[in-house]
């Protein structure tokens, strides 16, 4: 093979896995829908539908000659053929298969797996025996002349007019360069104001000379005597009208040149976003597979809704996004829904339901609402946890309003999971959750209702590129605020300024706020304007909290170019990007969230004291009880190496001995060991009075929903399934427990 048509082969592989990926998708997204639609005229239509999305990839596939990917494409066909012709029941069991089925085509196509293999149902092949798919790919009988390449029909010709495919690198490129021309736009406002300056100035000079004239008869009598004088004079007031008159033309002429190309630019960012505008549907095809895969695993039934999902954002926004989605997606499964008998105690279906439901707000912005109708948030848990980790003071626990509580749930560490496992425990999720959407410029609030469930409300902008934002002043720097952040500015004078301990606040309408100067969260200096000096103040609103800063100058609101501070200062605190003005000075973009968390933490500051000096503590002692002794050298060397002073017992009863003889702060236990398994020495532990409080945690290879739910039952802090094992997944554990 020739080098040309070695590169011509690559590329036609890599357009043929981007076509791959399409149509997998669209599988996984048809058989979803399948099994949730109760209506059979549907359910013909569809089934149809999932064909033809078969018979495309096998089609293309045997145009690149991967036969063993038509060969599943084919299994794939006579199982749908089946269902089209009601000769197959369409039962869990079936489903389950198609699942296998079509993931096993995604590994046969090198493509993502959809499924972890173990997350995914185990099918029976005698529970269906028609559909299983063969361990060795079947070698097709080739026909004497090559077959005829599938043809579209007319609706899915009619789909491919007008359409090309680009590489989203290629546009992302082209996107970027068109957003530069907005600092064109915004360099030529600066431009016309500059001119309009400087024509009101020349008026303002035309207009007062000849004023001076007017009111001086005599000294323009004194001039006529003396006619060089009187030219002079004369000459200065022509060239005054001629330039006010050059002025005005020319800015006119730039006033028109500006609305032009402002147009031009606007028309042509608008295009591009749309151009990279995609709908929610491309981002949670997924979902459905995911949360099905989750409430398995966990022995639940659930039904995920998605509502809104053709509304359409940046590609940009939706990648970042997803993550978030995901991580709320689970937090709904394993720590919302119910599990079945429960649920049926409370009097509630057994199968529960999450619902994701989008709209677009106004502002160019858009709200994700992710809903489960499980038990709600437990505040009681939250709080005992938030305690543990020095988020709240004693006192603070008998306060009757709780939604300060459930804003906790967003702090690293705080978790109302019984045990720690690979899928929850931690308390990071919803930390993660809310970083990654303030960082897009958005902002999440919660609601829950005790045994009604919980909504989380996510707002986002729809693009990323631009924003309406206002300049404001502190000394000698500008700052630039999202103007969806600013609730109102006014202006105050000193007496309008209280004191509320050792706080100052402002009262604005029936609500009192706190007050703080910008340039002290910030670290800056400020001068003391005098006692009778009237405050530039800013209420910042983010994150259901308002906050009133005092600024040098409100400079007024223009349209924002975002532009992002690099990998090296990635996460700047109070500092979310950068921006360029129209006179082409690079200001810094502030974080909301960041400076409201800022300023609470000041007053949190001065309200309890400075917080004592920390003193060095002594190592702290893990005892690690496991049979194995390549298992219990590794553990050891692990611990030992993270700072920790470790000892060691081959079995539970041995473990229980030095516990009962010994100081230690954490047990690492085995669950499969003989005389006394890890299960038995937790349960020990838990009925010791001495030992009672001790942090276990167990590493073992039983992975089954049984055996977690064991765990939890004897009373272990965190269940680690060491095929999942990391050192620093360990570490992280312990670190939270002791």
């Amino acid at each position: 093979m020739s080098e040309k048509e070695s590169d011509f082969l690559k590329r036609l592989l890599v357009t043929f896995r981007i076509e791959a990926q399409e149509h997998v998708d669209a599988l996984f997204s048809g058989i979803d829908e399948l099994e949730k639609m109760p209506d059979e005229v549907r359910q013909a239509e569809l089934v149809e539908t999932i064909f033809r999305e078969a018979h495309s990839l096998k089609g293309a596939a045997r145009s690149v000659n991967m036969m063993h990917v038509e060969a599943a494409c084919q299994s794939l066909e006579s199982t749908f053929s089946s269902m089209k012709n009601r000769e197959v029941p369409l039962t869990a069991e079936l489903f389950d298969s198609l699942h296998l089925m079509i993931n096993n085509l995604n590994e046969r196509l090198a493509l993502p797996p959809i499924h972890k293999p173990e997350e995914m149902p185990v099918a029976t092949h005698e529970a269906s025996p028609d559909i299983s798919l063969q361990t060795e790919d079947p070698l097709p009988q080739m026909a004497a002349t090559p077959a005829k390449p599938p043809s579209l029909n007319a609706e899915e010709k009619s789909s491919t007019v007008g359409t090309v495919r680009i590489a989203t690198e290629k546009l992302n490129s082209i996107f970027l360069q068109s957003e530069e021309m907005l600092a064109a736009k915004l360099l030529a406002q600066q431009r016309l104001q500059e001119l309009q300056t400087v024509q009101a100035m020349v008026a303002a000079w035309g207009k007062d000379w000849s004023g001076k004239l007017a009111c001086h008869p005599d000294f323009y009598g004194a001039l006529v005597k003396q006619p060089q004088w009187l030219e002079l004079v004369e000459q200065n007031a022509a060239f005054i009208k001629a330039l006010s008159y050059q002025l005005g033309a020319m800015s006119k002429a730039a006033s028109q040149d500006q609305r032009m190309l402002g147009k031009m630019v606007d028309d042509l960012l608008e295009d591009m976003k749309k151009a990279l505008m995609l709908p929610f549907s491309t981002l949670m095809e997924i979902f459905p597979r995911l949360v099905r895969d989750l409430a398995k695993n966990g022995g639940k039934t659930i039904e995920l809704e998605i509502r809104g999902a053709e509304i359409e954002a940046d590609r940009r926004i939706l990648e970042e996004i997803k993550d978030p989605l995901i991580h709320l997606l689970r937090n709904c499964v394993d720590h919302g829904i119910e599990m079945p008998k429960e649920r049926a105690s409370y009097g509630k279906p057994l199968c529960g339901k999450i619902s994701i439901v989008i709209f677009p707000r106004s502002g160019n912005r858009v709200e994700i609402d992710v809903f489960d109708d499980g038990a709600g948030i437990d505040t009681a848990k939250v709080k005992a946890s938030a305690t543990k980790l020095g988020l709240l003071e004693q006192e603070e626990l008998s306060e009757p309003d709780n939604n300060e509580v459930v804003e906790l749930i967003y702090q690293s560490g705080v978790s109302t999971s019984p045990i720690i496992t690979e899928v929850s425990g931690r308390g990071l999720g919803l930390a993660i959750v809310r970083e990654k959407v303030e960082r897009l410029g958005g902002s999440i609030a919660v609601e829950t209702h005790a045994g009604v469930g919980t909504t989380f409300r996510i707002e986002l902008p729809l693009t990323l590129a631009t924003y309406r934002g206002i300049a404001v002043r502190v000394g000698a720097q500008t700052f630039v605020v999202q103007t969806s952040k600013v609730e109102r500015s006014v202006r105050i004078g000193q007496e309008h300024i209280q004191t509320v301990e050792n706080r100052e606040t402002i009262r604005l309408g029936d609500e009192t706020l706190s007050l703080v100067w910008l340039g002290d969260v910030l670290g800056m200096s400020h001068q003391d304007a005098g006692a009778d000096a009237l405050h530039q103040v800013v209420v910042l609103t983010a994150v259901g909290k308002r906050i009133a800063f005092i600024v040098d100058e409100v400079l007024g609101e223009q349209e924002v170019l975002v532009k992002s501070l690099g990998r090296q200062l990635s996460r700047v605190r109070n500092i979310s990007a950068a921006t360029i003005l129209g006179s082409g000075k690079a200001v810094p973009i502030l974080n909301v969230s960041d400076l409201l968390k800022s300023a609470l933490q000041a007053a949190h500051i001065g309200i309890r004291g400075a917080t004592k000096p920390e003193t060095k503590a002594p190592a702290q002692a893990v005892l690690v009880v496991e049979d194995s002794i390549t298992a219990r050298s590794l553990l050891k060397g692990i611990l030992e190496v993270a700072g920790y002073k470790v000892a060691t017992a081959v079995d539970g009863i041995d473990g229980l001995t030095q516990l009962r003889s010994g100081e230690f702060d954490m047990v690492v236990s085995d669950v499969d060991m003989p005389r006394m398994n890890g299960f038995d020495l937790t349960a020990k532990i838990r009925s010791d009075k001495k030992l009672m409080d001790l942090p276990v945690v167990l590493v073992t290879a039983l992975e089954s929903r049984e055996d977690r739910e064991r765990g939890v039952d004897v009373g272990a802090n965190a269940y680690i399934v060491k095929r999942s094992f990391e050192q620093s997944n360990l570490l992280e554990v312990v670190r939270r427990l002791i």
